[in-house]
């Protein structure tokens, strides 16, 4: 386990960017209104989710300008999903639809004065200067009435590029950005359509007629934050991102007892995040603590959702305990915890989950006193190919935005000095708890370390 080295924070650069424009379908597409589906339409998700993906320059694409390229391609791409050159409106009752008006997508096409090689050798988040790679322009980052995707391309000096991407949230999931941009890389290398044709079908996750909520769920419980979890305003945050690789995770499975058989990579990695952080955290025993994480559901409703589909497709998986329990308990504590969450969502929790949301009026995720995950690391936008192979790195653009302890824990796919691919996780404690969990990652990882005694540990705080 490592602490990643920040992403040449201190590099600095200077982009031209061409005036933006509206990128509007290749050919005409139908006009017609989209619902929205009960899963997409809720207040928790109306945020923007900012991607970028960093490519080298390939020999064998010489001459061939990446910008034009993936232009015309967006274009062709648009008229299979026509609903992303639409904007977002406010139907009866606040129901929220998508005029599928042609407008088009938010381009830019830019240039910068660096090398992909002056990004160093881990190429993750935090990226300098990424409001530059990523403009945010004036008047688009709206959920209704606004451009749906915001797209920039911009040359790198060495012949490779960045492609970044703003996607309002309430439109797709990250499995869903991903069906649409292989969709984009497919059509950039020459294809005359995507190899999965998009499937809109959002009433297949909206609530039943009438209701019916037949599990628990404490998804939305009204809770208050305990006093001992309340950041001490004289303590900063440290943000750090941490490396786990197939090294780091193999020596947290040996301390799991095998008779228990086998866990997954997430099962195991939240679990000993989940009590580590606690640890560090040092709330009072009794509290309470709870850990959510986003469940994909696309298999496991009954049937499974189409294989094109691409809205928001999951549901809100959640374990509750105590302090006292999580922390004293050995780690298989934890990871059953972690196991049954993730076997509680079921097709039929899955319906109760939609049908709860509408009857309670599309409330907002109660994140007290949790540890919040999303995974986004087997997502797959680092293969996306528009002909120049692989990104070197594809995933969030920005982490550490909310510096927050109740801020979203996001899983990224990364790779580190040494080559290793695996998960980067962003963490943010404040300064004595984030000493307390380098310390209680130490304990069970200290024969894996890669950076040094704890002073060169912490090598990415913000």
């Amino acid at each position: 386990m490592a602490i990643m080295a920040p992403s040449s924070r201190s590099l600095v650069f200077t982009v031209r960017r061409c005036e933006p424009e509206l990128l509007a379908p290749a050919k005409p597409t139908p006009h017609e209104f989209k619902q929205l589906s009960d899963l997409d339409d809720r207040d928790s998700l109306r945020f923007q989710v900012p991607n970028i993906q960093f490519y080298r320059y390939n020999p064998s694409m010489q001459g061939r300008d990446p910008v034009k390229i993936i232009r015309e391609a967006l274009a062709q791409t648009l008229v299979f999903y026509y609903p992303f050159a639409g904007r977002l409106k406010e139907g009866p009752g606040g129901k929220l639809v998508v005029e599928c008006t042609g407008e088009g997508v938010m381009f830019t096409e830019a240039d910068a004065d660096v090398s992909l090689e002056q990004f160093g050798n881990e190429i993750h988040p935090p990226f300098p200067c990424i409001d530059e790679l990523l403009y945010d322009v004036p008047g688009s980052g709206g959920m209704l009435d606004c451009p749906l995707l915001l797209i920039q391309v911009t040359r790198l000096r060495c012949g490779g590029f960045t492609f970044a991407l703003r996607l309002n949230h309430l439109m797709s999931d990250a499995p869903g950005l991903a069906l649409f941009m292989n969709a984009l890389g497919e059509i950039a290398r020459g294809a005359c359509a995507p190899s999965i044709p998009p499937v809109w079908q959002r009433e297949l996750l909206n609530a039943r007629n009438p209701p019916q909520v037949t599990c628990t769920h404490h998804e939305f419980d009204e809770l208050v934050e305990p006093q001992t979890l309340i950041i001490n305003p004289l303590h900063e945050l440290a943000c750090c991102s941490f490396f786990f690789g197939s090294t780091q995770v193999s020596a947290i499975r040996e301390k799991i007892p095998h008779h228990l058989g086998k866990y997954s990579t997430f099962e195991i990695l939240t679990a000993f995040l989940w009590r580590s952080r606690t640890i560090a955290l040092s709330p009072n025993p009794e509290d309470q603590v709870r850990l959510i994480f986003m469940n994909s559901v696309r298999a496991i409703l009954n049937p499974p959702l189409p294989r094109g589909y691409y809205g928001n497709a999951y549901a809100i998986s959640l374990a509750v305990t105590t302090v006292e329990k999580l922390c004293e308990n050995p780690l298989e504590y934890a990871l059953e915890l972690v196991r049954k969450a993730k076997a509680n969502v079921t097709d039929e929790y899955v319906r109760s989950f939609i049908d709860l949301v509408v009857t309670k009026g599309r409330p907002r995720t109660t994140i007290v006193k949790s540890f919040v995950v999303s995974n986004t690391a087997r997502v797959g936008l680092r293969d996306v190919d528009y002909g120049w192979g692989k990104a070197v790195y594809g995933g969030l653009a920005k982490i550490f935005e909310i510096q927050s302890t109740s801020a979203t824990t996001f899983y990224i796919e990364a790779m580190n000095s040494k080559g290793e691919r695996g998960i980067m996780v962003p963490v943010c404690l404040p300064t004595p708890a984030m000493e307390r969990f380098v310390r209680e990652l130490n304990s069970i990882l200290q024969d894996q370390l890669d950076g040094g005694p704890m002073s060169k540990f912490i090598i990415s705080s913000l």
